[in-house]
């Protein structure tokens, strides 16, 4: 593990001499990378998911896990699209003369070297290795056993590359030890490693905050909610709501709790039932949405639960203090969402919620560094400091001040 993280230390010191054109050229080969070895990453990926039926892995699991064409071409366009952001190094983030009379200027940096410990989804690798390398530090990465055999195949491609332009493989590199004694080992090792990205379950989230040593970002679970106001257009309403829940139920950004306010609860809960029946949806309601509409009852284990699944909890609230209240208690600081036409209470809601995002009429799957404009995220940071939300190029930098003097003496 030391030899392998002192490579991965010397490794980022070659990778702070590269100028953006470099950095630039070599993601848009790597992009061509993984479209030329498209037919490999798939036979990989095929090889995962047939342990995954044995497995018995949930749906949502097999979802993230699994590759096609499309999802291939769409790390490959993410790729082309982080190249063609604006350079997040070397950035004059300020400046002022001193009273001494010096020049200072507060300039982004790479932070160093970085691990990312995520799980099912193959495309993280990609996503993490080329945001990384844009913003100049080294990715560790280590995901789950279920996607071994894609990241594998995802990382040789990146690191091909690399090699072709005389570059250290160990830019962009797997954890040798990928067993829970690794990553123990692995965020304790704060000589070499600047920053630990955990993204996965609250357990893995649990284990890394309390036992690591490197400064951690925590990429900690999506329990979302959208609030539907007295004031809603309630065609908007539906549409947003059965997006955030079905688009895809096992991402970090899924509807979990529906707020209903109880002034339009009796007029809007037959519809929203009708609405994700047809989508499937199992609904958990509170005890006033069940005097109006026949479903399971919620319980407050309920509205704690991130179920990744086609499963909906609905609690009919007192107007939008209770959607703020229950968002306190119940929220993960991810995203949450109000469906309104009134200005007022919008601005009271997007002002107060305390959350990474917050949406007034959208759904809360928007929460993506692709959508944010970022190319992708190497998480969704639940974190205040250092970086919130979708954490893109500019989340992976920090600054430094250079002093210009000319013999100054204090």
């Amino acid at each position: 593990m030391e030899a392998f993280l002192q490579e991965a230390k010397a490794s980022s010191r070659i990778l702070s001499t590269l100028s953006g054109t470099e950095k630039n050229s070599i993601l848009k080969a790597m992009a061509q990378g993984l479209r030329d070895n498209m037919a490999t990453i798939l036979e990989a990926n095929a090889v995962d998911m047939m342990d995954a039926q044995k497995n018995n892995l949930t749906a949502a699991l097999k979802d993230r896990l699994l590759l096609d064409e499309g999802r291939v071409e769409g790390m490959a366009v993410a790729i082309e699209e982080i190249a063609a952001l604006k350079e997040p190094v070397g950035r004059v983030l300020d400046g002022w003369y001193a009273d001494a009379g010096f020049k200072i200027e507060k300039v982004s940096v790479p932070i160093g070297v970085i691990g990312v410990i995520y799980e099912s989804r193959p495309n993280v690798t990609a996503d993490v290795g080329a945001l990384c390398f844009k913003s100049g530090n080294v990715a560790i990465l280590k995901g789950g056993k279920e996607a071994e055999n894609s990241n594998r195949a995802i990382a040789s491609v990146l690191q091909g590359v690399l090699k072709a332009h005389d570059l250290p493989q160990g830019i962009i590199a797997l954890l040798p030890d990928s067993s829970r004694e690794g990553v123990a080992k692995l965020i304790k090792q704060d000589t070499y490693v600047d920053l630990i990205v955990p993204r996965g379950g609250e357990a893995l989230i649990k284990y890394v905050s309390a036992n690591a040593t490197v400064p951690v970002v925590k990429h900690d679970k999506g329990l979302c909610h959208t609030y539907v106001d007295e004031d809603a257009d309630f065609e908007k309403a539906l549409a947003v709501m059965i997006n955030a829940k079905c688009r895809r139920t096992g991402i970090c950004g899924a509807l979990e709790t529906l707020l209903i306010d109880k002034t339009i609860a009796e007029v809007i809960l037959p519809r929203i039932k009708e609405a994700y029946a047809v989508q499937g949806t199992e609904i958990r309601g509170c005890e006033k949405t069940r005097e109006t509409i026949e479903v399971k009852e919620a319980t407050v284990e309920d509205y704690a639960t991130e179920y990744l699944d086609n499963i909906l909890t609905i609690r009919v609230v007192e107007g939008v203090d209770g959607a703020i209240a229950h968002i306190e208690e119940y929220g993960s600081q991810h995203s949450e969402a109000i469906i309104t036409e009134n200005y007022t209470t919008a601005e009271k809601f997007l002002n107060a919620v305390d959350a990474a995002c917050v949406y007034l009429n959208a759904s809360t799957q928007f929460t993506d560094g692709g959508e944010f404009g970022f190319g992708a995220e190497v998480g969704i940071s639940t974190n205040k400091l250092h970086a919130r939300g979708p954490m893109g190029v500019s989340e992976l930098t920090t600054y430094k001040y250079k002093i210009y003097g000319n013999g100054q003496t204090r």
